[in-house]
């Protein structure tokens, strides 16, 4: 396993929330939005923590990099997938393992690959995206 030393800012989307997250050398903590994730409600936690879980299942060793996320846009379940989307990336990044890139899309895809879908815009002349004018027969 080869380690990269300069890692740079990572981000993950998810609709319209975007996390960016930054590594550093430190004993595996992770902050979100500067507070740490333990302030999380409990569902939060475990979603961000799934992709550590698999790290450490797959790889088995501790992690030595702090996870520093910071999230905008969005809501809260939007924000959290972004930073989950994230930290998987990260742990892509750092360790180069084909292992864990199967086992995270053995677990679930969307955990290395963005969901792409995104909002329909409106067209020109009509009220939303997929309405359509009234036609009057009388």
């Amino acid at each position: 396993m080869t380690i990269k030393k300069n890692l740079p800012t990572i981000s993950g989307k998810r609709k319209t929330a975007v996390a960016k997250l930054k590594v550093k050398e430190g004993t595996g903590k992770i902050f979100y939005n500067y507070l740490s994730y333990m302030e999380l409600s409990l569902f939060h936690r475990l979603a961000l923590l799934e992709p550590l879980r698999i790290y450490q299942s797959e790889l088995g060793d501790d992690l030595q990099y702090d996870f520093h996320i910071h999230v905008t846009g969005g809501g809260k379940e939007g924000q959290i997938q972004a930073a989950r989307l994230a930290i998987a990336k990260a742990l892509l990044n750092i360790t180069g393992s084909e292992v864990l890139k199967k086992a995270f899309v053995k677990y679930d895809r969307n955990m290395i690959v963005p969901d792409s879908r995104r909002k329909e815009t409106r067209k020109p002349g009509d009220s939303k995206a997929r309405a359509k004018r009234q036609k009057s027969f009388r």
